[in-house]
């Protein structure tokens, strides 16, 4: 995924790779803290340790070396020309908190592309936007050569709110609204989804 172009998706969304040319966008979406605690969307791609010595200015230093290599590590999605989220996507060996998870363990041997972070500007949030994120996203991954899109969505129990690292990694209700399917539940409020790609989008 090394265009750096807009890319028509759903509805008056846009979605573009994380690059040099949209990292202010991707600044803009997270904020000064960089999502929660100082991430910078870092959280599984280190150990634990390592997330904790970079947080703040070294997970982002990571971060932004990420964004000039190819492929990227995730991508900007605009409303008409504002950015109003970050999403962090790719093959799941390229998140190696991810492949270690003994709650997120492989499924099976299909190849996905892992959706491990959703991330909505803080102005954006509770506008039922979510779902139509997934969907453009979706269909950049397609665009890229993707086959299957795989998230790990939390499920909160009745009347209870996510916390801010829980609900990176979105919402299992936009996740079905967006097409996903669920696949496994090792634990009562994680389910592993899945929506199969269409060739070109």
């Amino acid at each position: 995924m090394n265009d750096a172009g807009k890319r028509k998706n759903s509805g008056s969304l846009t979605v573009r790779d994380l690059s040099e040319e949209t990292w202010n966008d991707f600044e803009t979406v997270l904020g000064s803290n960089g999502g929660a605690r100082g991430c910078w969307c870092m959280h599984w791609r280190l150990s634990i340790a390592e997330w904790m010595e970079g947080k703040g200015e070294g997970n982002k230093k990571a971060m932004k070396r990420l964004a000039k290599g190819d492929p990227a590590p995730g991508v900007v999605v605009y409303q008409d020309d504002t950015p109003v989220a970050w999403c962090a996507l790719g093959p799941r060996d390229s998140f190696p908190r991810l492949e270690r998870s003994p709650l997120l363990a492989n499924v099976d041997d299909e190849p996905v592309c892992a959706i491990t972070c959703i991330y909505i500007h803080r102005k954006y949030r509770g506008s039922g936007l979510l779902s139509a994120v997934l969907d453009a996203v979706c269909d950049h991954a397609a665009k890229a050569g993707h086959k299957v899109a795989e998230g790990y969505p939390i499920e909160p129990r009745e009347g209870k709110r996510a916390g801010s690292d829980t609900a990176m990694t979105g919402m299992a209700s936009a996740f079905l609204k967006a097409g996903f399917s669920e696949v496994a539940r090792p634990r009562k409020d994680r389910p592993i989804m899945r929506r199969t790609l269409r060739a070109g989008g």
